[in-house]
């Protein structure tokens, strides 16, 4: 086992790629699913010498499979949303503390001390549902945020508007974590212009409003918000971290994270950076599950190592790596 403080507490990618490594190993010996998918694609464990050889498990797989690292009791199960009917993804996760320190850490890491902010959220889409992990950790960075102002608001958008009102005349600065189609319904009630708060969408509409791309979305959550620029949050279910983006849809990770974009023809080759390709995460908050996840979505990594996302797959299955069916 890896400590966490290991994981952590990462200060090169040199450094990163080593952990890296060892988690894999771990993964391997002690995760059936993935040994199950590594061996399927006549990977083995000794020959894995570099990042680009270690093989990114699927993300449908958390749909159909309990992917788990150690035996431990399951203290938490994140869910993803969906339609009815729909399998969702389930993530079983034995050590929830790992969550609270990627999420916790990478905060302070992108905006700094959770105290300095009221932190305001509106994602009914989320409240609504059980198993959400955004729900969870934005419960969590409210009650550490030790303010008064801070909470959820669900359909009530008016006293959301007073509060956001009232908190920009005090001069306080303040965090409105907003579901996209939600967001955009806040500022069809009311236009604002805000010194002082800054609107992070999480992204997607569920099914609420037709899709945008990024840029008319942001411009219009500019233009009614009276800002210049919407923060992001990337993560997901099947993940323990996050990555951030500060405006301009450019995200950067925490240093336990890192992603490499691979060739939508070939999932197992890559695309240098630039060209758009398949997200794939390593995430090594994700000790106790997968550490190496091969997203749906579509999406440029930078030479700084920052990346864009650009949408998803349009079919539902990752092409090339559909090789375990229940």
């Amino acid at each position: 086992m890896i400590p966490a403080p290991d994981i952590f507490n990462i200060s090169s990618q040199k450094q990163f790629e080593k952990i890296a490594l060892k988690v894999f190993r771990f993964q391997y010996d002690n995760n059936a699913v993935y040994r199950q998918f590594c061996e399927l694609l006549k990977v083995e464990k000794g020959n894995v010498k570099s990042l680009r050889e270690i093989p990114f498990l699927p993300i449908q797989f958390f749909k159909s499979h309990e992917v788990l690292s150690d035996e431990n009791p399951v203290q938490q199960i994140f869910t993803s949303s969906g339609t009815t009917g729909m399998v969702t993804s389930r993530h079983l996760v034995t050590d929830v503390t790992l969550y609270e320190e990627s999420y916790r850490k990478a905060f302070s890491e992108f905006y700094g001390n959770i105290e300095d902010y009221a932190v305001l959220a509106l994602l009914p889409s989320y409240l609504e549902r059980q198993g959400s992990s955004l729900i969870y950790m934005v419960e969590d960075l409210i009650k550490l945020s030790n303010n008064p102002n801070s909470g959820f608001y669900l359909h009530n958008h008016d006293d959301l508007i007073e509060k956001l009102i009232e908190l920009e005349e005090q001069d306080k600065n303040v965090i409105l974590i907003g579901v996209t189609y939600a967001l955009l319904d806040l500022i069809e009630k009311r236009k604002f212009n805000f010194n002082n708060t800054i609107i992070m969408e999480t992204g997607g509409m569920k099914g609420k409003r037709k899709e945008m791309i990024r840029e008319e979305l942001h411009q219009q959550l500019c233009d009614g918000f009276g800002v210049s620029a919407i923060h992001s949050e990337y993560g997901m279910t099947e993940l323990l971290s996050q990555a951030y983006s500060l405006g301009n849809g450019i995200f950067e990770c925490p240093s336990w994270m890192n992603i490499l974009i691979r060739d939508t023809e070939d999932a197992l080759n890559y695309v240098d950076n630039g060209k758009t390709g398949g997200i794939n995460v390593i995430d090594l908050a994700n000790i106790n599950s997968c550490s190496f996840i091969a997203t749906q979505d579509l999406g440029k990594k930078y030479p700084n190592n920052s990346f864009e996302v650009l949408g998803r797959f349009d079919h539902s299955d990752i092409r090339g790596c559909n090789l375990m069916v229940l």
